[in-house]
């Protein structure tokens, strides 16, 4: 990884491991909630206890995320040796230092909140607030400052274009957990990588899984359209980042330019919502790209039956097979079918 790339990965992780050797000569090894702030990798305890023993000592801190197991039949039919893990680590190594600067330490502590409790729901701990004076006066801040970082994204870079390429297709459809967005960090950290099922429009890009923070150039394509007259913004990004399956459409400055999510049990139902390209990349057949991608997702193909709602998309929808539901095979048993409305 880049120095950039590693303090990202730290900030993000919500805990990481502290090793080095006590005062006894004891090795101790503890798992921490941490945080970067100003230059160092934080956390806070009591001021006695087994870590306390590392202050002023040599320490290693890491922060690690395992993405995918590849079986070893993706690269060969016969071998073993080609079975492997895909991850991402950062290790930091420095001395353990305690920070006593009020500012700092209070900056510490709020920041571990944020991460934690990012709902808010407290007041705000500055060391200037009152009602923290003792716990910023008592509670241990230590931290390790961020100078020597090794981070390690391993990711199939050191693989041909082709294994690249038969990896993705076997993320696809293996669908476990995770793997959609694996594939997706393995395209980021290559460069981009080909696969059939990811194919789009010349100058366009089709994205299997869209990370939180493009929800809200989703939101912004959605809102406002006649289906989501009911709902806020607020609303719209819960549902969103709520979503089963979650893709989109990129174009060449890599704005996200069309989004289609899925709700699915996985087995019986799945209903596509808020399929949406911007105005201006209309008519080059990115929609259709993009639903085709959706109904081939891990949470929706294994699905028997794939529902959704149109006023206006009944012929591009008719493409993939859809049918009006009172054309739809009847149900082998009699139901009533009920809706609760909330807020309107």
């Amino acid at each position: 990884m880049t120095r950039a790339e590693a303090v990202r990965f730290l900030a993000e992780a919500v805990a990481f491991r502290l090793a080095g050797v006590g005062e006894d000569g004891a090795p101790v090894l503890k798992t921490l909630h941490g945080v970067v702030v100003d230059g160092w990798l934080c956390f806070h305890s009591a001021p006695k206890g087994e870590k306390t023993s590392l202050l002023g000592a040599p320490v290693v801190a890491c922060a690690e995320e395992d993405l995918a197991r590849v079986p070893s039949y993706v690269f060969d039919a016969e071998r073993a040796c080609p079975a492997t893990t895909l991850f991402r680590s950062v290790q930091v190594h420095g001395a353990l230092t305690e920070l006593t600067e009020p500012k700092l330490k209070a900056r510490a502590l709020q920041g571990l909140m944020e991460k934690l409790q990012p709902e808010g729901w407290h007041v705000p701990i500055t060391e200037h607030e009152a009602m923290y004076g003792p716990q910023l006066r008592g509670l241990l801040v230590a931290g390790v400052a961020l100078e020597r970082l090794e981070g390690k994204a391993k990711l199939a870079q050191n693989r041909s274009a082709g294994d690249r390429t038969r990896l993705l297709e076997f993320l696809w459809q293996r669908g476990a957990p995770g793997d959609v967005r694996c594939l997706e960090l393995l395209r980021e950290a290559n460069g981009g990588v080909p696969a059939p099922f990811l194919a789009a429009p010349e100058g366009f890009e089709l994205h299997g899984w869209l990370p939180p923070s493009r929800v809200e150039e989703a939101v912004e394509l959605v809102a406002g359209l006649y289906w989501n007259d009911l709902f806020s913004k607020e609303e719209l990004r819960r549902a969103h980042l709520s979503s089963s399956a979650w893709v989109g459409v990129t174009d060449a400055r890599q704005r996200l330019v069309g989004t289609a999510r899925a709700i699915s049990d996985g087995g019986k139902y799945a209903w596509i919502y808020d399929v949406a390209i911007a105005p201006a990349v209309r008519g080059r057949g990115l929609g259709k790209a993009m639903v085709k991608l959706l109904l081939d997702h891990p949470a929706v193909r294994h699905c028997r039956r794939v529902l959704l709602a149109t006023a206006d998309a009944q012929t591009l929808y008719a493409g993939f097979g859809f049918i009006a539901r009172e054309e739809a095979p009847k149900r082998p048993f009699k139901s009533t079918e009920m809706v609760l409305l909330r807020g309107g």
